[in-house]
């Protein structure tokens, strides 16, 4: 084999063209080409780096160093606690319960969400007439925020003039504190997290099933197969990836919940809405305990990281890739 040979069986394997005779100046101009397209690329996400920077990875890597201190009222570091504000944090009885309502709320909402979302998806992919105003309307939860959406919520849940106890009074049934019973508080605030989340997980499915080939459906069908065989053997999993991609979504998201836990229950009644980061935010904004909510920051991030490698690890074996 040839020196050329081996240059060219090099340059394929590297997937680059490498001229073979460069001179020195065109390896000069190429290399400064190179390096002016990589400062035009910066240059053009400078802004979205900014802000990351500064709303984003300043903020977290603050965070980490507060932890390891305990602060004052004014949020500021004074005496270096180590890994004591860690330490308080995993030994403390509302944290404990803060989890276990957070995973109780995520096993609530999440699956709960996929399941709703993918049936709306499928009736919305049928083709037929005036469909377009139903998947309007199903993925108009998408754009209501959150804050909108828990005051709305919060007035059908009212004890007395909620249009919940109106339609359950029909029926002679006693008014529920939807968010002032303990036992039930946290489901309502489940549904009204379902109903956020139903909007995006609708519009990303129906994407998904959208895309998926026809061909496969009308052979189904000449083979005689209906419609519920074809949901479980063709559309489920075809559109495992993006099953696989709205639940890593969910399962982040349900751990980061907040604005419908402050307007609709405030952590209660008795802690049962309680939820992570309600928690932080009570100890950094109400007690004044920066350095401790720091901890729990961190504690919260491990989390959500170890949950998401697992569902990659577990759950990706079931994805199927066309």
């Amino acid at each position: 084999m040839t020196a050329v040979d081996t240059k060219a069986g090099r340059a394929r394997s590297t997937g680059r063209a490498q001229p073979p005779h460069e001179s020195p100046e065109r390896r000069r101009l190429r290399r400064r080409r190179e390096w002016r397209n990589l400062l035009s690329g910066l240059a053009y996400l400078s802004p979205v780096l900014v802000i990351f920077a500064v709303f984003l990875f300043y903020p977290a890597i603050k965070a980490g160093w507060l932890s390891f201190f305990n602060t004052n009222v004014r949020g500021l570091p004074t005496v270096f606690a180590g890994l004591g504000n860690y330490i308080a944090t995993l030994t403390s009885d509302g944290f404990r319960q803060s989890l276990v309502a957070t995973v109780s709320f995520a096993v609530m909402v999440v699956p709960t969400t996929m399941a709703i979302a993918l049936c709306l998806a499928v009736l919305a992919n049928e083709k037929l007439r005036g469909m377009a105003f139903f998947r309007t309307v199903y993925a108009l939860p998408l754009a209501i925020s959150a804050a909108a959406a828990a005051v709305v919520w919060r007035l059908i849940f009212h004890p007395s003039q909620g249009i919940l106890n109106a339609f359950l009074g029909i029926f002679g049934i006693s008014p529920v504190g939807w968010v002032t019973d303990p036992n039930v508080a946290l489901i309502s605030v489940s549904l009204t997290t379902i109903w956020m989340h139903l909007g995006f997980t609708f519009i990303v499915l129906l994407g998904g099933m959208q895309s998926l080939p026809t061909e496969l459906y009308e052979s189904a069908s000449l083979d005689g197969a209906g419609r519920w065989r074809q949901l479980r053997n063709i559309t489920v999993p075809l559109l495992s990836p993006v099953l696989f991609f709205v639940s890593i979504v969910l399962v982040i998201d349900s751990f980061q919940s907040f604005g419908q836990i402050d307007i609709l229950t405030q952590g209660g009644p008795a802690g049962a809405t309680n939820l992570i980061v309600y928690e932080i935010y009570q100890n950094a904004f109400v007690h004044r305990q920066v350095g401790y909510a720091s901890a729990q920051t961190v504690i919260l991030f491990l989390i959500v990281v170890v949950l998401s490698a697992v569902q990659f690890r577990f759950g990706e074996r079931k994805v199927h890739y066309q």
